[in-house]
């Protein structure tokens, strides 16, 4: 499982051009599922982005998580995050995981993550095609893989 993940001060997600989710000074992830991952990739990555410090302390040092500072979190599916360049300039998705495993892994991510923060988050739609808004504060922009642990 692959994130990108992104200090905002807001993010929003439209379909159709109506907005059907949006929050204020927070993360925005963006999530991507490979066939291989498991109920525990999910759990791994909850677990870091709310822990993850990259907000700023009183002295201007990021030291604070999205918990310290109540913020909220907004997760987008994006398949492409698993995008295979190797041969000619057209991208592969071959190594997206399918529906069938892809939209429960997501769908837990996104219960998972709003379980420990308590609060709901914000999603966008499974499939769709979204329009995502964001203002990335920093910018600070931080990406993760379920299989490379760093």
């Amino acid at each position: 499982m692959r994130i990108v993940i992104q200090r905002v001060s807001s993010a929003s997600v439209s379909i159709g051009g109506e907005t059907c989710s949006s929050i204020g000074a927070g993360l925005l992830v963006l999530l991507g599922v490979c066939a291989e991952d498991t109920a525990e990739d999910v759990e791994w990555l909850v677990k870091k982005v709310v822990g993850l410090r990259v907000f700023d302390d009183e002295q201007g040092v990021m030291n604070r998580s999205v918990m310290d500072i109540g913020g909220e979190a907004l997760v987008v599916s994006q398949f492409t995050l698993y995008a295979s360049y190797k041969k000619g300039n057209r991208p592969s998705w071959l190594r997206a995981a399918r529906h069938d495993i892809s939209i429960p892994l997501y769908e837990l991510f996104c219960q998972r993550l709003s379980d420990e923060m308590g609060r709901k988050v914000g999603t966008g739609r499974f499939g769709a095609d979204m329009q995502v808004s964001l203002v990335n504060d920093g910018p600070v922009t931080i990406c993760m893989d379920s299989r490379n642990r760093e």
